[in-house]
């Protein structure tokens, strides 16, 4: 069974679709809605404006969106899901792809998300950090040692078997940083983002988001969407709606994804959008599996 699975923000680097815009028609005319729908023109950016002006958050976020999901709609006939997911943004497109969503619903949240995103961490500063080797429980434990009401972090990426992101406000995160070195980690490094993505301190932005998502048409999916906050597949238009809703401020829970993924039969795991960081992913919770990973790159 093939599985498609969609990037997230940080997968991002100038001249991303741009060989798609030249190459596919069906590219081209998407782009250009894009542009329209935006009021500005995301693709002088993407295909050629600097990492500066491409790593602002309501750029990031449709910029990659728009190259996954059109990456998918280049495969043409060939792009047959019989599941899909995403990692954090990545949900968005995924349910683009698979028909939950309009192409031109899908760019309008993410847009929103972005912005609400971008308020939020102008709002409440903070930060997310990469733990490289150590145990959930262990990361877990120490998060919940190390958080006050008043400064939170809190787990919010569990990206595959040792490697889980925490996220919170800036002294939190390195205060656990610190702890989670004495404690054995291989590495705990401060990632270049704009805020606390996935934690309590997004929840500004998932009360502005819960609006426009519940205003959005969800529609049944070609094939089911396994989702961040649980891990779990979904048909279902009203809970894939709620979940994306909770998705904000809830840790994606990306291992367990790819893990149920595998358990309904999934043997294909081909990755649509930019970077190779999920297909990296899939190879360490997938180890021993037989599995096929790859990028939808190669086949568009």
């Amino acid at each position: 069974m093939n599985a498609y699975v969609f990037p997230g923000q940080g997968a991002q680097f100038v001249g991303m679709g741009k060989d798609l815009y030249d190459k596919h028609p069906v590219a081209k005319a998407h782009f250009d809605r894009a542009n329209d729908i935006l009021g500005f023109s995301i693709t002088d950016i993407m295909f050629g404006g600097t990492d500066e002006e491409l790593k602002q958050t309501r750029v990031t976020q449709p910029a990659v969106f728009l190259h996954s999901v059109i990456t998918a709609l280049c495969l043409g006939d060939a792009f047959r899901p019989d599941m899909v997911a995403g990692h954090s943004l990545g949900e968005f497109s995924a349910l683009v792809a698979s028909g939950a969503l309009s192409f031109e619903d899908g760019l309008r949240l993410v847009s929103r998300r972005a912005e609400a995103m971008q308020k939020a961490c102008e709002a409440a500063p903070g930060t997310m950090a990469a733990i490289i080797a150590l145990p959930d429980a262990t990361v877990e434990q120490v998060c919940a040692e190390v958080s006050t009401p008043e400064a939170i972090v809190v787990p919010a990426n569990y990206n595959c078997p040792g490697q889980l992101v925490i996220s919170g406000a800036v002294e939190a995160v390195e205060a656990a940083c610190a702890r989670l070195k004495e404690a054995g980690a291989k590495r705990a490094l401060v990632l270049s983002v704009g805020g606390a993505f996935h934690s309590p301190l997004m929840q500004p932005a998932q009360e502005e988001l819960k609006e426009a998502i519940a205003a959005a048409e969800f529609l049944t999916p070609r094939c089911p969407v396994y989702q961040n906050v649980n891990g779990l597949a979904s048909t279902d238009p009203a809970t894939i709606q709620a979940n994306l809703i909770a998705q904000l401020t809830s840790p994606v829970r990306w291992t367990l994804e790819v893990q149920q993924m595998m358990a309904a039969g999934a043997r294909t795991f081909t990755e649509c959008g930019p970077g190779k960081a999920l297909q990296g992913m899939i190879a360490k919770i997938a180890k021993g599996e037989d599995v096929t990973i790859g990028s939808a790159s190669e086949m568009s």
